[in-house]
């Protein structure tokens, strides 16, 4: 009993515990400390909440060098329309110090465009499952990123003949991911995209082309039109035969390749093999590439009058 009570009296009471000893005050940390600590919590985070805690935290997330990469997704909890003005907030914080966005599940044309034209420095952009994105806006968007070094258009409608323009418009180009539902049927084959790769991306050197429908002769162009290329992904690719001399050839050319058949473990999307044909060899779910209005489209253009406002970002105003 007299033991318990001698341990009992040798640790820190509560109050101890709360004096300065033990619990540093956050808002005297060092702004870089703070802006390691922050980064953590991803952009949304930071602009809904962090930035209104005090003014320290404020100052920090006011730094336009915070804002050098913005990765913004959309997880269902509100509608685009929010996503798309807290981005083009985030844009602003930027300064045009932004060199590399993400931008998954929300955006539009006009999204694009206000990024390009924001943030002509950028070296990476990478859009996924963004349904209102457009092949022309797209277009207009890389026109205006002549760094470009990093594109990702995973799961959007975009046409080969766009992609040549990408490429065309983009001589900086080095990582291109174009990914789509994977489809088992061999009929389904078309080598338009790896044809408009390996004529007009010749830096290439990491291709992610999950589910594409390329066959043997697309490959060979790719091998033909890209010869940096380090990293291959063709899972999924079902009409690819990669044996023989096109496997002796691919692995002797390309450092690492991952196979039509290799695990999808690490692949972020979902990676359900469809095994009904698609219904248009432009787009990968099946719907032609033109503009997908939602009822929040309306209200885009009238985003812009708030877009320059570097005040703190009220996710309602003008929500409704």
């Amino acid at each position: 009993m007299a033991s318990s009570s001698s341990s009992s009296s040798s640790s820190p009471s509560p109050t101890a515990m709360k004096e300065g000893d033990y619990y540093p005050n956050w808002a005297e940390l060092p702004p870089e400390l703070t802006s390691s600590i922050l980064h953590r919590h991803g952009a949304i985070e930071i602009v809904e909440t962090a930035q209104k805690v005090c003014r320290s935290w404020r100052r920090v997330c006011k730094d336009p060098s915070m804002w050098r990469k913005i990765d913004m997704r959309n997880l269902g909890d509100h509608g685009d329309m929010y996503y798309e003005k807290l981005c083009r907030h985030a844009v602003d914080l930027s300064q045009g110090e932004l060199v590399e966005i993400d931008i998954w599940h929300f955006g539009s044309d006009s999204l694009l465009s206000y990024v390009a034209d924001s943030s002509s420095n950028l070296r990476s952009l990478k859009v996924a499952q963004c349904h209102e994105i457009t092949s022309e806006g797209l277009i207009e968007a890389v026109a205006k990123l002549p760094l470009l070094e990093e594109l990702e258009v995973s799961y959007c409608s975009l046409s080969e003949e766009s992609l040549k323009v990408i490429g065309q418009s983009c001589p900086n180009l080095k990582t291109l991911k174009k990914n789509c539902v994977g489809y088992r049927r061999p009929r389904d084959e078309c080598d338009d995209v790896a044809l408009a790769i390996a004529e007009t991306m010749p830096g290439l050197r990491h291709l992610q082309l999950f589910g594409d429908r390329l066959t043997d002769a697309g490959l060979n162009a790719i091998l033909d039109g890209c010869p940096n290329l380090e990293h291959l992904d063709l899972r999924q690719c079902f009409n690819v035969d990669l044996v023989g001399d096109l496997e002796k050839r691919c692995l002797e050319r390309v450092r690492v390749v991952r196979r039509p058949n290799d695990s999808v473990h690490d692949y972020p999307f979902d990676a359900t093999v469809n095994d009904v044909s698609s219904s248009d060899d432009g787009d990968p779910y099946g719907l032609s590439d033109v503009d997908i209005l939602s009822e929040d489209e309306f209200y885009y253009d009238d985003l812009s009058e708030y877009a320059s406002d570097n005040s703190d970002f009220d996710p309602y105003e003008y929500y409704y």
